[in-house]
């Protein structure tokens, strides 16, 4: 029993999903019309997704990047590099997983070259770079995942919308790393990852991770009903090749949208509740998003506050600045924080402080452009 207990404390996230879901179907039911209205499809790409890239940590498949990154020895030109490493690969990859490649490769280099002093800031203006990065594309992070299936507009369309917000935060990221290095732009740094080569055994894995990784981009951009189809596909060719890492997926994820896609169904369901929220949230999502995150996240806020929506663009552009205010308004946030603090036990709160600082910066900056751009119609 303790040790059950003690995972749920651990899995706050997934205990409050659980609850929520739990309390809903306490005030409505359950019907096959609930059930219907689970978004299947963004559960099924999530897995996908989760799979795919659970092989690439497995194969070390951005060992080229890594191996870059050791080569230079400026500790600006670094520091450009493990940013915008992290901003660009979340367009594609998730915030999340964009982290756990960047964060250690950081803590590692500036260990090895003496340079311990920045690892916070820097590690800061990762999380930054992951947040505003994945925004661009349409599978950089679930909450846009799941708007971009319910929006019904092409990858270009909702691309084109996200892009002012993230070019914007991309100059703001260089002015940054600027100003971190202003005492000495010539400051030098030298260190080696130590990283393995890939093994000869492993191609044909790297293969397949690539080849499914490149489906299951067609399915998303494509929106194609043959999604299951795709999901039993990569579900068949992971079990061929590396049967193992189903054992390693982060199913913990794929409840805990469930159990918000049974909240959001649920209360939306239910007239009294459905009408005190739609009142309240139409007109205002930009703050809605921003503040309800800051209690539960910024992907179960977008799922919950999504069937009250009117002003899709104040909605998605709130849930993809969340994230800057504290830890808990982004998911990808706390897993930052769980790699700094395991690579430097007791020093939570001091990453909490900077990680606060930095990013309320970046955060009074972006959300006034946040908000006028939200008058913008996304359709």
């Amino acid at each position: 029993m303790k040790k059950v207990l003690g995972y749920f404390r651990k899995e706050m996230m997934l205990t409050l999903s659980l609850l929520a879901a739990a309390l809903a179907l306490i005030i409505t039911p359950p019907t096959a019309e609930l059930i219907h209205d689970i978004d299947w499809r963004t559960l099924g790409t999530l897995l996908m997704m989760l799979c795919v890239l659970e092989g690439f940590k497995r194969e070390n498949i951005f060992r080229p990047l890594i191996h870059l990154a050791s080569r230079l020895n400026r500790m600006p030109s670094m520091t450009l590099f493990l940013v915008f490493g992290v901003f660009f690969t979340s367009m594609f990859v998730t915030n999340d997983v964009s982290l756990i490649i960047f964060v250690p490769l950081t803590i590692l280099l500036f260990r090895g070259g003496d340079k311990e002093k920045y690892i916070l800031p820097v590690l800061t203006m990762e999380n930054i770079a992951a947040i505003r990065g994945s925004m661009l594309m349409p599978f950089g992070s679930p909450q846009n995942l799941f708007l971009y299936g319910q929006a019904g507009v092409s990858a270009w369309h909702f691309m084109l919308h996200m892009l002012p917000l993230c070019a914007f935060s991309a100059l703001l990221l260089v002015g940054f790393i600027l100003f971190l290095f202003r005492k000495d732009l010539h400051e030098t740094i030298r260190a080696e990852t130590g990283d393995a080569p890939w093994s000869p055994e492993g191609k044909l894995r790297r293969i397949v991770y690539l080849a499914l990784f490149a489906l299951i981009i067609l399915v998303i951009v494509t929106r194609t009903e043959y999604w299951p189809w795709a999901v039993g596909l990569v579900l068949a060719a992971i079990l061929l090749v590396d049967r193992e890492l189903l054992f390693h997926v982060d199913y913990v994820l794929i409840i805990t949208f469930l159990c918000f896609f049974v909240f959001s169904s649920s209360v939306a369901s239910n007239p009294q509740i459905s009408g005190v929220l739609k009142k309240a949230v139409a007109g205002n999502e930009y703050w809605w998003s921003i503040g309800l995150s800051q209690l539960i996240s910024n992907v179960p806020a977008t799922i919950v506050l999504y069937p009250f929506t009117e002003n899709f663009a104040g909605l998605i552009y709130g849930a993809d600045t969340a994230g800057l205010c504290s830890l808990i308004g982004s998911l990808a946030s706390v897993i930052n924080y769980r790699m700094y603090v395991r690579a430097y036990p007791g020093q939570g709160r001091r990453f909490i402080v900077v990680f606060t600082l930095i990013s309320w910066a970046f955060f009074l900056i972006v959300v006034v452009p946040g908000l006028l751009l939200s008058r913008w119609k996304f359709f």
